[in-house]
C-alpha cells in the first residue's frame, strides 16, 4: 500500500483506522493536541472527480447535523494535495464486525441499540434526506452501546411538491443486500425506502445474516423485489412475535404497505418488547477482539 505523508492540512496521521475501497480512515492529531478521524481518499482515488463530489457531498449533507446519535461532520478541508473530512472520533468498531461471532454477544444491548438507530434517523429524515445506505457497516458502537449513524455519501433529498412528480429515473446506488424495491428501480425516495433497509439491518441483528442472498447479483436484487421477508423466529426463537412482524411489515415490497415514516416506526419500537426472555450479558466482550477499540490497519 502505498504510504501517505505524515501531515494533512493541521493534522497529523497517528494511525489508520481503516481501508476501504476508495477512503481511508485516519486518526487525526491537530496542532492543538485534539483528536480527530479523517476520512481521505486513497491515494490512487485522489484525482478521481467523482470520489471527491461524493466526499464533499457527504460533508454538505451531514455538516450541520447535530444528534447524539450521528457522527458529527467538523470541516472539509482543501488545504493539502488531496480533499478530506474531519469527523469526530468516535467507537471504531462497526455492527458489522460486532456481529462476526453472531448476534448473541450484542444481544443484551440491543433494544437500546435498535431505539437509538431508529431515532438517528428520525432525526436524519427530518431534515429532508434519505440516507440510501442503511447497514450494519454504517453504525458504530461503543462499549456502552451507544451508536453514531455514519457515511452519507449517497444521501438524498427528498422530493416534495411537484419534484415528486418527476422522481423517476434516478441513479441506482446503495448495497445489494438492503437496497429497498423503489431503490432497485431507481424511482424517487422517501423515508418507506430507509425503513426497508431499516428491516434488512434488524433482521441481520437479530439472525446474525443478512435477509436474502442470491446466486449472483441480480438474483440478490430479484428476491428484494419479489421473496416474501424471511422469519426471523425460523433462526432467533427467542424473538417476540410482535417484534417478528414488524421486521416484516418494514420490509414490505409496497412502501405504502410499510409504516409511513421514521416516527411510526419509533412509537411502535418503543412500545414493542424484542425478546421473549432478556439475552444474557457475555463473559467477554465483543470489544475483547479489538484491542484498541476497532480494527487497526499497518499504515507502512
Amino acid at each position: 500500500m502505498v504510504k501517505v505523508r505524515d501531515f494533512l492540512g493541521r493534522y497529523r496521521l497517528a494511525r489508520l483506522i481503516r481501508l476501504g475501497s476508495t477512503c481511508q480512515v485516519w486518526e487525526g492529531i491537530k496542532d492543538d493536541g485534539s483528536h480527530y478521524a479523517l476520512k481521505v481518499l486513497r491515494p490512487e482515488q485522489r484525482g478521481n472527480k467523482t470520489e471527491i463530489g461524493f466526499l464533499k457531498h457527504e460533508f454538505e449533507v451531514a455538516s450541520n447535523l447535530n444528534h447524539k446519535n450521528i457522527i458529527k461532520l467538523i470541516e472539509y478541508c482543501t488545504d493539502s494535495e488531496t480533499p478530506f473530512i474531519v469527523l469526530e472520533l468516535f467507537s471504531e468498531i462497526n455492527l458489522k464486525q460486532a456481529l462476526r461471532r453472531g448476534p448473541e454477544p450484542i444481544s443484551y444491548m440491543l433494544t437500546s441499540m435498535v431505539e437509538q438507530i431508529v431515532e438517528s434517523l428520525y432525526y436524519f429524515h427530518s431534515k429532508g434526506y434519505v440516507h440510501c445506505d442503511i447497514k450494519p457497516d454504517n453504525i458504530l458502537v461503543n462499549r456502552d452501546g451507544m451508536i453514531k449513524l455514519i457515511d452519507f455519501t449517497i444521501a438524498k433529498k427528498v422530493k416534495t411538491g411537484i419534484g415528486k412528480l418527476f422522481g423517476g429515473g434516478s441513479k441506482v446506488e446503495g448495497t445489494r443486500s438492503y437496497m429497498s424495491p423503489e431503490q432497485i428501480r431507481g424511482q424517487s425516495l422517501d423515508a418507506r425506502s430507509d425503513i426497508y433497509s431499516l428491516g434488512c439491518l434488524l433482521y441481520e441483528l437479530l439472525t446474525g445474516k443478512a435477509p436474502f442472498t442470491g446466486n449472483t447479483p441480480n438474483d440478490l436484487l430479484s428476491k428484494h423485489l419479489s421473496a416474501t421477508p424471511p422469519s426471523v423466529l425460523v433462526v432467533n426463537d427467542n424473538v417476540t412475535p410482535e417484534f417478528n412482524n414488524l421486521i416484516k411489515k418494514l420490509m414490505a415490497k409496497k412502501p405504502e404497505d410499510r409504516p409511513q415514516s421514521m416516527w411510526d416506526v419509533l412509537k411502535t419500537v418503543r412500545a414493542t418488547p424484542i425478546f421473549k426472555k432478556p439475552p444474557r450479558i457475555p463473559e467477554t466482550s465483543i470489544f475483547d477482539d479489538f484491542p484498541t477499540g476497532g480494527r487497526m490497519e499497518n499504515p507502512s
